[in-house]
């Protein structure tokens, strides 16, 4: 009986025990599912989709590769936050990063008075002494203060081009910033003249690397007019701008404003300067060129404060009376003005002398008329000579008496005219200096007038009808990196340039087709170029490889003997991997052995299509010159001597670039 009780109660115990386990179990895995659902769900709320998440009893488990260090920190809050941060096991991985990003070199290029300043980070492998030497040898060994930066890592490919780029535009800006990078450089600078702005731009445009972006911010100070000049002409050919010269922009637009109310039609350039006597030049202008519209032609000559008013032939005496006398009361009180009405003239007065000289398109000047004396003859041919050139000079003047006290200065004055003409005339009369032809200058029309003006004094009677043509101008008639290419394969349409087989020596038979080459690099000016070597596919490919780069090399080496500058030709040579016809046959194989020129092309430039004085400049070579100040005049005494060609010899590149093999 008593075993039976002791079994009962020991199989109620192991009952309730196993009941117990099996509750646990239930209880321990409805925990379990309820942890993992629970912070699953809050990852799923927060995007973080890359975690697994495992449970185990109470604990939570984070398993996972997470991108970054960052993203795994976060997964850890959101669960510690879900559950228990003390239940919480992490075994999350954090991907590996990629390799750190190399810096952006740059450096930034100071230029002023007391020297020049490098600031910026720039690789390692970089030759500072060699960068400081270069820096020297363009800007005549001004001091450089050394700020750079270094860092271990490999510059990009374009680098060490537009670095080099930076370094020659250093050496033609004398206060500038230039900010370099692997693909840009921008350069602000403030240039001399306006002239000096236009070659800088075109300059700077032509030597840019093709692979390195170029901004410009240019500027030039407004230039200083003396005498600060301004002649407008109205007459049969219609109304016209000698000269033009205005103080702001404002009143270029009123003096502009008030010419072609009186007829002006044509375009007119209008110098902005500095050396205006008068605020109210623009109301002053204005005026006058109203009272020329009044008379129905004449001109009005402003040099300074002075005014020269000159009616029509045969203008009636009351209308000159009524419109000289308003202009005289309305006039600034700083203005005089002097007015004349020319009479018709006089058939029975006796012939007018004359002096009239000629400057042909090729050069050739020719003087005739009348001089005082044979002195003044050996003048005025020595001051001709010394304007143009020796040996283009040719005097048919005779000697005449009764001339004016003042015909040697209007001879002289009327050469120094004629000196800013490509080509044309100038005839001097006691009592007026003609000026006329075509000039590849803008500014020429300003030049003259402020020359004439100035030296005439009161007695400007003087007439300029010169016209700009821009097939004179060297800057706008700089062909372009198209046109020059063109023009480098047409050399070599009638007889490409030839070796001796096998050979890197040029045949005698190619010296005409060099030196036509030689002819049109300096027509081009300087300019990024490669010289391409190739070769036929006969013989060894390693051997056809050196072959076409010593060819091109030979090239490159004639043209530095004919003087050409070659500071950006680059020689290459390709070979035999660029055929242009069938290998097969003979005829395929001479066209192939070749020489090609290829000439970079820079990325275009925007501007506007003028460009003002003063101000910010991108890249525009439309802009117009400004007005030289004149020379001063001609004088008997101190005649200017020939000194013999001043242009600067061109030296050599002697980089070495010569080799020897067998096609």
């Amino acid at each position: 009986m008593r075993l039976s009780i002791i079994f009962t109660v020991t199989a109620t115990f192991a009952a309730a025990a196993a009941l117990g386990v099996v509750a646990a179990g239930f209880a321990v895995t409805e925990i379990e599912d309820a942890s993992r659902g629970q912070v699953r769900a809050a990852f799923e709320d927060r995007d973080i989709g890359w975690t697994k998440v495992e449970t185990d009893g109470l604990q939570v488990t984070l398993t996972g590769t997470a991108p970054t260090e960052a993203a795994r920190f976060r997964a850890l809050s959101v669960a510690g936050g879900t559950v228990d941060a003390t239940r919480v096991i992490d075994r999350m991985q954090v991907q590996e990063a990629e390799g750190v990003a190399p810096p952006r070199f740059a450096m930034e290029i100071l230029r002023g008075e007391h020297g020049i300043s490098l600031i910026g980070l720039v690789p390692e492998s970089l030759d500072r002494a060699q960068l400081l030497d270069d820096i020297a040898a363009q800007t005549g060994g001004a001091p450089v203060s050394d700020l750079l930066e270094t860092a271990d890592h490999v510059p990009p490919d374009t680098w060490a081009e537009a670095l080099n780029f930076a370094v020659r535009a250093l050496g033609d800006l004398a206060h500038t910033k230039i900010s370099v990078s692997a693909t840009r450089v921008a350069i602000t600078a403030m240039a001399e003249s306006a002239a000096d702005l236009r070659r800088l731009e075109t300059d700077l445009a032509r030597r840019a690397p093709d692979d390195v972006r170029l901004a410009l911010d240019l500027t030039a100070p407004r230039p200083v007019v003396t005498p600060f000049a301004l002649r407008f002409v109205l007459d049969e050919r219609g109304a016209r701008f000698d000269a033009c010269s205005a103080d702001t922009e404002a009143a270029r637009d009123r003096i502009l404003s008030a010419a072609g109310r009186a007829g002006l039609r044509q375009k007119a350039d209008c110098t902005v300067g500095m050396g205006v006597p008068s605020p109210r030049w623009a109301e002053a202008a204005e005026m006058a060129i109203a009272a020329v519209a009044d008379l129905g032609g004449g001109s009005v000559t402003f040099t300074d404060a002075d005014i020269t008013l000159r009616a029509p032939e045969g203008t009636p005496q009351q209308r000159f009376d009524d419109v000289v006398g308003g202009l005289e009361s309305a006039l600034p009180e700083v203005f005089a003005l002097k007015a004349t009405r020319p009479e018709p003239p006089d058939d029975s007065k006796p012939e007018t002398p004359d002096f009239i000289a000629t400057l042909s398109p090729e050069g050739q000047v020719l003087m005739r008329g009348q001089l005082g004396s044979a002195q003044l003859r050996e003048t005025a041919t020595s001051f001709a000579r010394a304007r143009f050139s020796s040996d283009t000079v040719s005097m048919a003047a005779r000697v005449a008496e009764g001339l004016p006290r003042d015909w040697p200065m209007r001879v002289l004055l009327g050469l120094e005219a004629l000196s800013h003409l490509a080509y044309g005339a100038v005839t001097v009369t006691p009592d007026h200096v003609a000026v006329s032809g075509r000039t590849g200058d803008k500014g020429a029309g300003n030049a003259l007038s402020a020359l004439l003006s100035d030296t005439l004094k009161a007695e400007a009677q003087f007439s300029i009808d010169v016209t700009y043509d821009e097939a004179l101008d060297p800057v706008a008639q700089l062909p372009s990196p198209a046109e020059c290419q063109d023009r480098l394969a047409a050399a070599q349409d009638a007889r490409k340039i030839g070796f001796e087989p096998g050979s890197a020596q040029i045949d005698a038979d190619s010296v005409a087709t060099m030196d036509r080459i030689a002819d049109i690099l300096r027509d081009c000016g300087e300019m990024r170029m490669e010289i391409a070597g190739h070769t036929d596919s006969q013989g060894r490919e390693a051997m056809n490889q050196q072959l076409s780069l010593d060819r091109a090399r030979a090239v490159l080496e004639e043209l530095r003997l004919r003087r050409v500058a070659t500071s950006r030709i680059e020689a290459e040579g390709y070979g035999e991997s660029d055929p242009i016809a069938d290998n097969d046959t003979a005829e395929g194989r001479e066209i192939n052995r070749r020489i090609e020129f290829r000439v970079a092309r820079p990325e275009a430039v925007s501007g506007a299509a003028t460009i003002p004085v003063t101000g910010p400049m991108i890249r525009d070579a439309a802009a117009a010159d400004m007005a030289p100040a004149p020379p001063d005049p001609p004088d008997l005494s101190d005649l200017p001597e020939i000194t013999g060609d001043t242009r600067p010899a061109l030296r050599p590149d002697t980089t070495d670039g010569t080799g020897d093999e067998q096609d």
